[in-house]
């Protein structure tokens, strides 16, 4: 997986080097940190408690190709709307997230809620993708005025590894995913914590502050939904739970920083 990953980033990154050279486009390079709420097939759908619950972290770096500027002369490129109001961004981000059931069922004092208490998971996913970000106001104006703002939203798709790990808990705290019975419902091929990949689709609004001359904060909430209903290692039958129809998806709030190279 690691050897894909290196291979993935190397391409993005050669691909933009390539237009810089033939086209003239300016680089930004950044990093980000934020908490991450994961929704899956661990506790209830629109329940407070899971999604307040399933709650983990996330980190990246980042690199934006800058259409409006050119540094190897110092100069503006030609104004258009697209060079004006476009950036690009390649990104290589990572997300741990712990995962339990909460709600209704799981409270119960019953077999089935202590199964349900003592099924715990974490899903891990390295992300590589890109995402094109629109900027109503005018790129040009904002990076020549300190402590300005830009707003902005995105879309992209990214190439996800994920590696999921469920398990049981005893009473005692021994961990096995063999001792505990499951809850019926993920019998018969309902976990797997083989690690796999997937393609995702990442949407995200935002603004940049204006920090100083060539560096920006940025502030960002963002969407992403994945091709795949194993990213958190629990997919039960789908025909005989349709309440666990749709795929793994999260939120995450990033906050980073930008530097321009110069």
């Amino acid at each position: 997986m690691s050897k894909k990953i290196i291979y993935s980033l190397i391409l993005a990154l050669g691909i933009s080097n390539l237009s810089s050279a033939q086209f003239g486009f300016s680089h930004e390079v950044g990093a980000f940190v934020g908490p991450v709420a994961f929704q899956s097939d661990f506790g209830e759908r629109r329940d407070l408690s899971t999604n307040a619950g399933n709650t983990g972290f996330g980190v990246g770096i980042v690199h934006y190709m800058n259409f409006s500027y050119r540094a190897e002369c110092n100069c503006y490129t030609p104004e258009t709307y697209f060079n004006d109001h476009f950036k690009l961004r390649t990104e290589l981000s990572y997300t741990k997230t712990k995962l339990d059931h909460f709600g209704e069922w799981a409270e119960k004092q019953t077999d089935g809620g202590r199964q349900l208490r003592a099924m715990d998971g974490e899903a891990k996913v390295t992300d590589i993708g890109m995402q094109l970000e629109y900027f109503p106001w005018s790129i040009r104006q904002f990076t020549a005025t300190d402590g300005a703002w830009a707003p902005f939203v995105g879309l992209g798709a990214h190439y996800n590894f994920y590696k999921p790990n469920v398990y049981t808990t005893t009473g005692n705290g021994v961990v096995s995913s063999l001792t505990m019975p499951w809850f019926p419902k993920y019998y018969d091929g309902g976990v797997n914590n083989e690690g796999g990949s997937t393609w995702s689709i990442v949407s995200s609004v935002g603004s940049r502050y204006k920090l100083t001359e060539l560096s920006d904060l940025f502030v960002e909430l963002r969407w992403q939904y994945y091709f795949s209903n194993w990213v958190d290692g629990v997919n039960p039958d789908q025909a005989r739970f349709p309440e666990n129809k749709v795929n793994d998806w999260n939120v995450w709030l990033n906050f980073g920083y930008i530097y321009y190279l110069d």
